[in-house]
């Protein structure tokens, strides 16, 4: 991990306040692409949906940049917009494309490190250096860094230009998306790194106690119907799968969040070998860069390094 500090880029493993919290920052580029340019919720006007147009930097490990590479694909957005994947080792420079199987090179400015995209937009930059990054081209501007934004962008901004009609943000279910998103990333999405980065014990045990309480609701949610909202996938459902196809493999022994696997919930489980084998989902999961970048790049939970084994993990369909 490191951080940006008027473009200067400096190591830090600083991830817990003085209380034992993790508190996330929130994104600093919050623009948005519509389909005739005019500016979107937040930031600046100016990026049209155009084909060709932008690049999308993601890494496999992060949950957050996963959800944007499955939107990109859940809408056929694969020759329209570009992208590049970092290297799953995040250490004292940051996000890197260092060489490694898996790793898609930028085409852009040919970075070696993450943080370099970041400077070359604002050489004075001040901020952390995450993943997703969905980059303007045309004008050398980055749109956005925060993934919800991203995933809507590309619902329904390229719709003329390219991408299938299939919306997983219908309006009539917009209000129960929104009050499932917030409960989502809360308490699962962010709910696993309060745990796992928590330095002092009931602040642990009070995040590790909510999570659990959230996936026991919605596993009795999912005994009555096929998604979280009928019986079609929305944005919400796409939100919380990506920490749930890493639940087992990292988080129940890297983030301590161990109470129970999400192979022991029978609801739970065959809802995320489902969405697993949605058209185009499985390809976007590399279950290689996800223990490989939580194993080694957090030195202050698993000094040592050492890779886990297992657990080996069945996807498959009954």
């Amino acid at each position: 991990m490191g951080i940006l500090l008027k473009g200067q880029w400096y190591p830090d493993s600083q991830y817990a306040n003085d209380k034992g919290e993790f508190v996330r920052k929130d994104s600093q580029f919050r623009n948005w692409i519509t389909p005739d340019g005019h500016a979107g919720p937040t930031g600046e006007g100016g990026f049209k949906a155009e084909a060709n147009r932008y690049h999308l930097y993601v890494s496999y490990a992060c949950p957050w940049a996963s959800r944007a590479l499955m939107m990109r694909s859940l809408k056929g957005l694969e020759t329209s917009i570009s992208f590049s994947v970092v290297n799953p080792l995040m250490l004292d420079n940051g996000w890197t494309f260092e060489e490694a199987d898996g790793v898609i090179p930028d085409p852009v400015i040919h970075a070696k490190y993450l943080y370099e995209i970041y400077t070359h937009v604002d050489e004075e930059y001040s901020g952390r250096v995450t993943v997703p990054v969905l980059y303007d081209k045309k004008q050398n501007k980055i749109v956005s860094n925060e993934s919800s934004d991203i995933i809507r962008m590309f619902n329904d901004a390229f719709n003329e230009v390219g991408a299938n009609a299939t919306n997983y943000l219908p309006k009539d279910k917009l209000s129960e998306i929104d009050e499932w998103n917030e409960k989502i990333y809360h308490d699962i999405n962010n709910g696993v790194y309060k745990a796992g980065f928590a330095t002092k014990q009931p602040v642990y045990e009070e995040a590790v106690t909510q999570l659990f309480k959230r996936l026991d609701e919605i596993e009795e949610i999912l005994g009555q119907r096929r998604f979280l909202i009928g019986d079609k996938p929305t944005e919400a459902d796409w939100r919380l799968f990506p920490t749930l196809v890493r639940f087992d493999a990292v988080y129940v022994g890297h983030f301590k969040c161990n109470l129970r696997q999400i192979r022991e919930y029978k609801h739970l489980w065959r809802y995320t070998r489902e969405l697993y084998h949605w058209p185009k989902i499985a390809q976007t999961v590399n279950m290689n860069h996800i223990k490989q970048h939580y194993y080694r790049s957090h030195k202050f939970i698993n000094p040592t390094g050492i890779v886990s084994k297992g657990p080996i993990i069945d996807f498959s369909l009954d």
